[in-house]
């Protein structure tokens, strides 16, 4: 026999003795015949289902709007002078912003209130005309057209002081536009022209205020969850919070970029029943107290709406439901032909999910019925068909459903806010 051969045979043999040794040492022996050694059944924790009324939530993506958003611009033309606020501060309604040079508007208020004086004393010169020449009408000493053509002049005089102070009702208002203030309170935008800069009325943009208590939080939701959940609430299947005015009386609850909670609870105040043609989807605002400006315009967030309720439902843990090739599945106990506990795979269709207590469930649109007892830990060691052993005493029944759900799944705008399924271990 050549050495190389040898050698593999050598170690093949050495190779068995140790597994013999390992085998006996764990307690478990080696079969006779050389075959695989039996193991024990696997322990697992199982939980026997019933139909019971749980919350459900929706989620979607929102973003920050400013309930009153204003742009503040130019009403008169002219050279910027000064800013009068800090970039990015609070304002108050009437608060000086920026200084347009006042000077020409100065001068066109003093001409208007000089052509005031010039048409009052006009007005003057024609009554006294008009008080001369009255007696003299009377005693047929003039004609009676000289007489009126005196009153008409006094007439016009008087309308003349009218139009002049209209004139410099305008100059003082365009005097006043100089000054430009906040026409609402809230937070500031930086600014958009710098001193010495030129202002032409009605469109130069000095900057922008947003009133962020209470702010607005903008989202969408598809025509096809909209009808989904109409169909369900018609079929008995869903029951939704009612609102007023047609609103849902949902809760909102805000969940920021780092996942942490935003402490104040909204309301639905706008529901869109129009559909946009373009992306397929309806508008929904929510409105929520934000007193301390923690929220910001155009900031994403999460926006989760509690309050609705699937009556008679069946929900299974998160952990319990596994994904194959066909799609989900949970592993009930069943029994094999020797009369064992065995691990038995039962594809259901899970619809939404949500967080019940801090635990995460599915609901299970079928697959499922009252009484089933599905294991729910341990899943990831099992194989279709293995023999399990329920944890616990000998002979003791399977634990019953908890008396609150763990978790519940939530319809959410998109896929990736679902949990991942746990995947089977090969």
């Amino acid at each position: 026999m050549p050495f190389a051969a040898s050698n593999q045979r050598a170690a093949l043999i050495s190779t068995a003795i140790v597994a013999v040794a390992v085998l006996a040492g764990c307690g478990e022996k080696a079969p006779a015949g050389g075959g695989m050694p039996s193991f024990p059944p696997a322990e697992v924790t199982t939980l026997t289902v019933q139909p019971q009324s749980y919350p459900v939530t929706f989620e979607y993506v929102g973003q920050g709007i400013g309930s009153k958003d204003a742009e503040v611009r130019a009403r008169v033309t002219g050279i910027v002078e000064r800013r009068l606020y800090n970039e990015g501060s609070v304002v108050k309604a009437g608060q000086p912003m920026f200084q347009i040079d006042p000077r020409p508007y100065q001068a066109q208020l003093a001409a208007a209130e000089a052509e005031i004086a010039r048409a009052q004393a006009e007005k003057s010169r024609a009554e006294r005309e008009v008080a001369r020449l009255r007696p003299l009408a009377e005693r047929k000493a003039i004609g009676q057209k000289e007489a009126d053509d005196a009153q008409s002049q006094a007439e016009l005089a008087n309308a003349a002081i009218q139009a002049a102070e209209a004139k410099a009702t305008e100059a003082r208002l365009n005097l006043s536009y100089t000054r430009v203030t906040a026409p609402i309170s809230g937070v500031t935008d930086r600014a958009q022209v710098s001193e010495g800069s030129l202002a032409t009325a009605n469109q130069t943009l000095f900057t922008k205020i947003s009133q962020l208590d209470p702010i607005w939080i903008g989202f969408n939701i598809s025509e096809n969850e909209r009808l989904k959940l109409q169909r369900a609430r018609q079929e008995g299947k869903l029951k939704l919070p009612e609102g007023k005015n047609g609103n849902g009386g949902y809760q909102v609850e805000i969940r920021l970029a780092d996942g942490s909670v935003f402490p104040r609870i909204g309301r639905i105040d706008f529901s869109d029943v129009r559909v946009n043609p373009q992306t397929g989807t309806s508008e929904v605002r929510a409105t929520v107290p934000n007193a301390d400006g923690a929220l910001k315009p155009g900031q994403f967030m999460r926006v989760v709406l509690k309050g609705a309720e699937r009556p008679d439902a069946i929900a299974v843990p998160q952990v319990a439901v596994m994904e194959g090739p066909q799609g989900k599945f949970v592993y009930v106990v069943g029994k094999n032909e020797k009369g064992m506990e065995v691990a038995t795979p039962r594809p259901i269709v899970a619809g939404d999910w949500s967080t019940v207590d801090g635990k995460n469930l599915w609901l299970v649109d079928s697959g499922l019925k009252g009484g089933d007892v599905v294991i729910v830990d341990g899943v990831a060691r099992l194989m279709p068909g293995a023999p399990i052993k329920v944890a616990g005493a000998p002979g003791t029944k399977p634990a019953g459903p908890p008396g609150t759900p763990i978790s519940k799944p939530a319809a959410t705008a998109d896929a990736s806010a679902k949990p991942a399924a746990a995947e089977p271990k090969k």
